[in-house]
């Protein structure tokens, strides 16, 4: 990930990544990023720009430092990414993020009223408008969705506007942090994140048409007893933040705090020095943590004891235990894996419409193999 500020125009009021007063990457810090990984053997990558918000970086930036990336890494079949909240769009930058076909990650909670609630007045409008430039130039838009203690009790609301929108559904819970001083006061709470992604997973079995990604990787994950996404990945050694001056994270959400600075694109460490660091070995020891943690879990090969930073940001940075939401995760994994035993143990009859509705009320729950079937074969 490549952080190229973490100013933002934008005043989220659950937001704990912006710093008003954060440098701008240069392009020398691109090019020092383009020296260290020049070593790297043939293998995927990719840049996810992230901040922050990265369009501040302006398009001259992204002139240059997406055909460097691009053509000096061209060994590592370089692929781009980008979160943005779209205020600053214009037609210069949806040109430049085009021509790298530059997917874009952007952020609304729901219906506007509720939006600007959390995320500040004319949020959801100034959203819109850069949506429409990004759209007209080709690009492609997916909004992320935060649930918040407050935002949870308008689940439905929320739901049928990104339906109604034809909008494919991600979402995040609101997450305690280490940067703030209230970290915890629109943080939505493990029990209710739970009980949140079962009512979801019962709207996307019942609403075919409508595809939910939390949903589809949580499946994907059971299915494939392997982990989706990061949250439920084991990430460290293989996904790094760089910040403006170049220096390396663990992950984008440390940016900006030097007890986590695991060394810099200027020195060109390798993989093997950044985890010696101290702040790699705090990341391993999560992972150690979890192997004996959770060693008795039936979900551990797909889950890893969730996200590491979650871990630690209740504790001030002290690792006590694993992701909080470890509940969450918990209550929909043994959700679809109860589900999924249940209808692959029940008899297959042959007798006619009758018997299958009789098979599919013992069943009591919509199945879930159907929605299971459908993101495989995606």
């Amino acid at each position: 990930m490549i952080i190229p500020t973490l100013g933002c125009p934008g005043k989220c009021k659950y937001c704990w990544s912006s710093d008003e007063n954060s440098p701008k990457m240069s392009l020398d810090t691109v090019r020092d990023i383009v020296e260290w990984l020049k070593p790297v053997e043939e293998e995927h990558v990719t840049f996810t720009f992230h901040g922050g918000e990265p369009l501040l970086a302006g398009a001259s930036f992204y002139r240059e430092a997406l055909p460097m990336l691009s053509k000096e890494l061209s060994h590592m079949h370089p692929e781009f990414a980008m979160q943005t909240n779209l205020w600053l769009m214009d037609d210069e930058l949806a040109e430049i993020l085009a021509e790298y076909q530059v997917p874009l990650g952007s952020s609304i909670d729901g219906p506007e009223d509720l939006t600007d609630y959390q995320r500040g007045d004319e949020y959801y409008t100034r959203c819109m408008e850069g949506y429409r430039i990004a759209v007209e130039h080709g690009l492609l838009v997916r909004f992320i969705c935060t649930f918040t203690n407050s935002s949870v009790l308008r689940k439905e609301d929320i739901v049928e506007f990104f339906k109604s929108q034809g909008w494919v559904m991600k979402l995040h819970p609101a997450l305690p942090s280490l940067k703030g001083d209230n970290p915890n006061a629109w943080t939505l709470s493990p029990e209710e994140y739970g009980e949140l992604l079962v009512w979801l997973l019962d709207y996307a079995i019942t609403h075919p048409n409508f595809e939910i990604m939390n949903v589809n990787d949580l499946c994907r994950c059971v299915f494939t007893r392997s982990g989706a996404v990061c949250t439920y990945a084991d990430c460290m050694g293989s996904t790094f933040a760089i910040g403006p001056d170049g220096a390396i994270y663990p992950c984008y959400r440390f940016i900006g705090m030097p007890e986590w600075v695991m060394g810099y694109v200027q020195d060109k460490p390798s993989i093997a020095n950044l985890m010696e660091s101290p702040a790699g070995k705090r990341m391993t020891a999560f992972k150690e943590h979890v192997d004996s943690a959770c060693r008795d879990c039936a979900h551990i090969t797909y889950c890893r004891g969730g996200c590491p930073y979650n871990a630690i940001a209740p504790t001030g940075g002290e690792l006590e235990g694993v992701d909080p939401h470890c509940t969450a995760y918990k209550r929909a994994f043994d959700e679809i894996v109860s589900r999924m035993e249940k209808e692959m143990e029940a008899p297959v009859l042959s007798a006619g419409p009758a018997a299958r509705r009789s098979r599919v009320k013992r069943m009591e729950k919509p199945p879930v193999m159907p929605l299971i079937k459908r993101i495989i074969e995606k």
